[in-house]
């Protein structure tokens, strides 16, 4: 216990010691490096301003030399950016002053709890998180939250590997993902691979409560607290309780909650609707969204307190047109799923099944493909997996080519004064051409060609993917792509 104040020391130490732990205090940097030097403790708690320096340089010093300790800073009320900075660095967790003891008591028996124990059930082995690129064998065998996330590309296996990295502390986490990426199954690995993973994990549509009901919702209400309520009820926060709050969407939420939501992610205390009274809360707080919250700060629709708030840390699933190799993997994990829920045989995937797939776009990602094999076993008859025709985009691939798209067929030797031979390749060539253009008088941002062509990004992407056209590398990283 670090801190310059020994009456303030005194006390936490006291606080420590009626809870069972064998406490040691020092109220400067200096004292807290000798006691380091000499012994190992579980859990170090520190002052953000001490005489001789700032308690950042005690974190960093635990980080750099990769000591075990878990580090809890305590920061002067209002000091928002010095918590952010803390929990990037690798703090556990962070603390306001002036400090509740009953927060201070539940954030220490955080820290210690598991420490030195196995890791939670349905969570990678601690040595995932740094053999995890190298083979994708160095997954639990058994189904885990971890292997739910289906894959084995290098950007799946960085995701799974970040989730155990970062799973450990209290640090609020922003999943950012395009829509049917899988980010609540993000939140959930999160959630089972922490020392939280007894508790519950509470998971929130922000874009499906009206809003006049937000404020009851997550904070719980009071009877007669407003028409209908005939008795108290828990809010989201108290329901997550001692485990986990994920917040899907939560760009969808209005300036005037996110000002509330703000204060209680910071103060970690809430008042429910028609009390006088605020109650602590220990929950951590993951969030998803599709949007991009950067660019909606700067156009004045998110907050950007609560932006710095909810990315602490950011977890950024890939498309599936960024992971295609990841695709027949997906598919018979889906499928067992589906056969499961339905009752009937899992259908064979073959070479035919896994070309006609390679054709689909999948905007929607994983959940529209869970769709459209939905869809086929249905439809389908007995036999291997066959996709619908209507399913299935016209012009494109033959259903027996691979997961790599094939170049266009070679425009034949006809001038314009000539009928082609081949009237959809030389269809294809013309659009071609005029994509290329239009993709290079734009500077190859999509998103301003399809504008200049008046189509939508969605039908220019497929339009890029099915005629083969290949954009540098400089092109996909443009930021109105929202790639």
């Amino acid at each position: 216990m670090v801190d310059d104040e020994p009456d303030l020391r005194t006390l936490y130490e006291l606080t420590l010691l009626r809870e069972g732990y064998r406490v040691e205090t020092a109220g400067s940097i200096q004292e807290a490096r000798e006691q380091l030097q000499g012994q190992r403790f579980d859990v170090v708690i520190t002052d953000m301003r001490l005489p001789d320096g700032m308690g950042m340089e005690l974190l960093l010093r635990l980080r750099d030399q990769s000591r075990p300790e878990r580090c809890i800073v305590m920061t002067a009320y209002g000091s928002a950016e010095n918590a952010v900075e803390a929990l990037r660095t690798g703090a556990f967790d962070y603390l306001t002053k002036p400090v509740d003891l009953k927060q201070f008591r539940q954030v220490v028996a955080s820290a210690i709890q598991g420490i030195g124990a196995v890791p939670a059930p349905g969570c990678a082995p601690a040595s995932f998180a740094a053999s995890a690129l190298g083979s994708a064998a160095s997954l639990p065998q058994d189904e885990t939250a971890l292997q739910a996330l289906v894959g084995n590309s290098p950007s799946m296996l960085a995701v799974k590997q970040r989730i155990a990295k970062v799973a450990k502390g209290m640090a609020p986490v922003l999943v950012h993902g395009e829509s049917g990426t899988g980010k609540e199954l993000v939140a959930r690995a999160l959630h089972a691979c922490s020392q939280r993973a007894q508790g519950p994990l509470v998971a929130v549509n922000c874009g499906a409560i009206p809003e006049n009901l937000l404020e009851a919702e997550f904070f719980g209400a009071r009877k007669g607290s407003y028409t209908g309520a005939t008795q108290d009820r828990p809010g989201y926060f108290q329901a997550a309780q001692g485990g986990t709050l994920f917040l899907d969407e939560i760009g969808d939420l209005p300036l005037a909650m996110q000002a509330k939501l703000l204060r209680a992610i910071q103060e970690r205390k809430i008042r429910p609707l028609g009390s006088t009274q605020e109650e602590a809360v220990d929950v951590r707080v993951v969030s998803a969204t599709h949007r991009d919250l950067a660019a909606e700060v700067q156009g004045g629709s998110f907050r950007q307190d609560l932006y710095y708030r909810l990315n602490v840390i950011e977890i950024t699933l890939p498309s599936l047109r960024e992971r295609r190799e990841d695709l027949p993997a997906l598919c018979q994990a889906l499928l067992r799923k589906l056969a499961h829920e339905s009752g009937l045989p899992s259908p064979e995937l073959d070479a035919v099944s896994l070309g006609q797939i390679a054709q689909l776009s999948l905007p929607g990602n994983v959940r529209e493909l869970e769709n459209v094999l939905h869809r086929a076993i249905a439809l389908g008859d007995e036999g291997p997996l066959r996709i619908p025709p209507d399913s299935l985009p016209s012009g494109e691939l033959p259903v027996s080519a691979s997961l790599t798209p094939a170049p266009p067929p070679p425009l034949p030797a006809a001038g314009p004064a000539t009928l082609p031979e081949d009237l959809q390749s030389w269809l294809d060539e013309q659009e071609r051409e005029i994509l290329i253009r239009a993709l290079q008088d734009n500077g190859f941002n999509r998103t301003a060609t399809a504008a200049r062509l008046g189509i939508s990004l969605r039908q220019i992407r497929y339009r890029i993917e099915r005629l083969g056209i290949d954009l540098p590398a400089e092109g996909h990283k443009h930021h109105g792509d929202n790639a």
